[in-house]
């Protein structure tokens, strides 16, 4: 199947030529066909497999020409929703529709002046969004498609009630279109209040050893996680290398030491002003740093290419976040490799990661390196007990906590 057998408009097909797409992904394939037919979708996914032209040709292939406020699209954080704007842009360059990118951490000065022009598609973080919305900037009574991208993901980060009021804003005739790269039980149940018979599109996420990634373990004592990281730097070969931290803390101390050991890195995280995550991540796009230093706000979503190398100087409370981080590297069937310091008290966690794979990850060892304990004592001190992820929605959740736009 190619994409002029899917219906798509000379337009759409024109742009995806000049962007060197040859024929749609598997996911692009189940997708495609059912939007078009205005069906709500729930579409599932790992990351890097073309989920975002799977919902933006369709949609923009509907909506055909300018009416004010006919599309929105939300993603849980500023740079996935900078990325669906500029897809949306690209693929509808040669159509006569309107843009507007909402999020928080910027004035409203040009946000303001984009919502004056009518835009036809709205990109949107939900606090942002809801800001807007409560001082009258913009109104969702027209729109037609509802489309929100790492459903997921925004549950996790505590949106559920903002989702909720937004969708409670569009009318019921909406077509809605869920994307996400897994399907736990807070987005069925979201899923079964706000969607209408939805066709399902879904791509199992298989991820082992003998896949493109290569997976290794680093066990280490936790006074030495940092000495031993600087090893592993001096000893392989990357291109581009993401390192990822569990905590915005870890992220600024550890990248400040490595700024000490001559390491030239940038950081992202979501305490940072927005100014400073697009430069951090424009300078590790166009390669002028090899180094990021990042928390999850970087695993999901963004279209990272070229990524040779993962690090996961904290192991991942969550077995599935493992997924999305080494889903960095590996992509476009090149090869990466994805490497875990691990101290003892983690390896409870590991053994979560392992039983999602269905593999163990190798252990591994440098051979230079001064162990503080014997390689065959690093054991775990005591079982880490890892706190439940809100995953809920309506009644079970607790809306308690920080809000981030």
């Amino acid at each position: 199947m190619n994409f002029t057998e899917l219906g798509l408009s000379q337009e759409l097909l024109h742009a995806i030529k000049e962007s060197g797409y040859e024929e749609p992904t598997p996911i692009q394939k189940m997708a495609i066909p059912p939007i078009l037919a205005g069906r709500d979708l729930v579409g599932s996914a790992q990351t890097g497999t073309g989920k975002t032209a799977a919902f933006a040709l369709p949609s923009l292939h509907r909506l055909k020409e300018h009416g004010s406020c006919r599309a929105l699209a939300l993603a849980p954080t500023r740079e996935l929703a900078i990325q669906i704007e500029e897809n949306f842009c690209k693929y509808g360059k040669q159509m006569n529709l309107r843009m507007a990118l909402l999020y928080g951490g910027v004035k409203y000065g040009k946000q303001l002046e984009q919502l004056r022009n009518e835009p036809d598609i709205i990109v949107a973080t939900p606090g942002r969004l809801l800001d807007h919305l409560g001082q009258g900037n913009l109104h969702l009574n027209k729109i037609e498609i509802l489309i929100l991208d790492e459903v997921d993901r925004m549950l996790d980060m505590g949106f559920v009630e903002d989702v909720t009021r937004i969708i409670q804003k569009t009318p019921k005739s909406r077509q809605t279109l869920f994307f996400s790269a897994t399907i736990p039980d807070s987005v069925r149940r979201l899923s079964k209040w706000a969607l209408h018979k939805p066709a399902e599109a879904k791509i199992d996420i298989k991820i082992s050893a003998a896949d493109t990634v290569s997976h290794a373990l680093y066990p280490v004592p936790a006074i030495q996680k940092f000495d031993l990281l600087i090893s592993l730097l001096e000893s392989i070969k990357f291109e581009n290398l993401i390192i990822f931290f569990q905590t915005r803390r870890g992220t600024d101390k550890i990248s400040q030491w490595l700024t000490e050991h001559g390491q030239t890195v940038r950081v992202l995280h979501s305490d940072l002003k927005q100014r400073d995550r697009m430069k951090a991540l424009e300078d590790f796009k166009a390669g002028n740093v090899k180094i990021l230093c990042a928390t999850d706000v970087a695993s999901r979503g963004l279209d990272i290419s070229n990524v040779t190398h993962v690090i996961n100087y904290d192991v991942p409370q969550h077995s599935e976040d493992y997924v999305h981080r080494i889903g960095r590297t590996g992509r476009a069937r090149t090869e990466g490799e994805a490497f875990t310091l691990c101290k003892p008290e983690e390896l409870s966690l590991v053994d979560s990661i392992e039983k999602l794979l269905g593999n163990p990850l190798p252990r591994k060892f440098i051979e230079d390196f001064a162990y503080r304990d014997e390689p065959a004592s690093l054991a775990p001190a005591a079982p880490q007990v890892s706190k439940k992820r809100n995953r809920g929605f309506g009644k079970q959740v607790s809306f308690g906590g920080r809000r981030r736009r």
